[in-house]
């Protein structure tokens, strides 16, 4: 009897200890996010091209779409059109003047004449007051036909550097309605269709990198002298196995002020009702890794 009360007593001992919460391996826990970048239109049109899907992987400078650039592209064909019949208008300077310059060549070929008939007193010296009075006519009436060509040069030439300014946004608009992923990364999201109407401002799509995720967690007080910036960590995640991936991992961030617990983050202080957010950063070459996903810290 002794025997078999001493066997149920040793059974009970294990199936209490096997009940007992396994010890706390982390020292924090948060949630995987990433750095996302939602894309806008930048014109208004008809969407005619979007050649993307939610989980395509995107390189910087990568064309996926075209919005319409029909009413573009005929705003642009008239402004040259403008700006080819206002240069057109522009006086030509040097056949402009070349009867007066004509005039002066020969006004200045009697003076020398005269100033030769003169010194054999063949000429009288009103004739040659006479010329070189015609002379100074003519230079008056050069300068004067040369300001006002060069008025008329000047207003011509601000007129058309006003339609080479409006030409100059016209291609920047039709460029902007070329889609040109700026950013490195997985689409997360698609908000926009073929032939859909886009105005500036409106979402395109959301991208992430998935390469690199960030790890939001938080530590309470006594655990800030456990942590400093670019301190290495390490990262567990679930396999799916009842076992733990781990990930290499660097604090990039702590927060200066204290919150509120997450009610979805413990921390390894459970009396700690004020918390500090650290953000982790692990890299994600494999893809394993998603937003949203729980992971565990251990600090040393």
């Amino acid at each position: 009897m002794k025997k078999a009360i001493s066997l149920s007593t040793l059974i009970l001992v294990i199936i209490i200890s096997s009940c007992r919460p396994k010890e706390e391996k982390y020292d924090a826990t948060g949630i995987f996010e990433a750095e996302e970048t939602i894309i806008s239109s930048q014109s208004m049109g008809i969407l005619q091209e979007f050649r993307m899907e939610e989980g395509d992987h995107l390189e910087i400078g990568e064309k996926i779409g075209l919005i319409d650039t029909t009413l573009l592209a005929l705003k642009k064909n008239q402004l040259v059109a403008q700006s080819s019949a206002i240069l057109s208008k522009r006086p030509n300077v040097v056949v402009q003047l070349s009867a007066l310059q004509s005039q002066l060549s020969k006004a200045e070929y009697e003076k020398k004449r005269i100033e030769n008939l003169l010194k054999g007193d063949a000429a009288t010296p009103k004739q040659l007051d006479d010329i070189n009075a015609q002379i100074n006519l003519i230079n008056d009436q050069i300068s004067a036909q040369k300001s006002t060509l060069n008025i008329a040069n000047a207003g011509i030439t601000k007129e058309s550097q006003a339609l080479l300014t409006q030409l100059s946004i016209l291609n920047e608009e039709i460029e902007r309605c070329h889609i040109i992923n700026p950013v490195k990364g997985t689409v997360l999201t698609k908000y926009a269709m073929a032939e859909e109407m886009m105005a500036p401002g409106k979402p395109l799509y959301k991208i992430a990198d998935l390469g690199v995720l960030e790890l939001r967690a938080y530590v309470s007080g006594n655990q800030l002298a456990q942590i400093t910036l670019n301190q290495k960590v390490t990262v567990l995640t679930d396999d799916g196995n009842g076992g733990y991936n781990q990930s290499s991992g660097e604090i990039i961030w702590i927060s200066n002020e204290a919150e509120f617990t997450p009610k979805t983050i413990q921390t390894k202080d459970e009396r700690a009702n004020r918390v500090y957010a650290i953000k982790i950063q692990v890299d994600n070459p494999k893809g394993l890794l998603k937003i949203g996903m729980y992971g565990e810290v251990m600090f040393k």
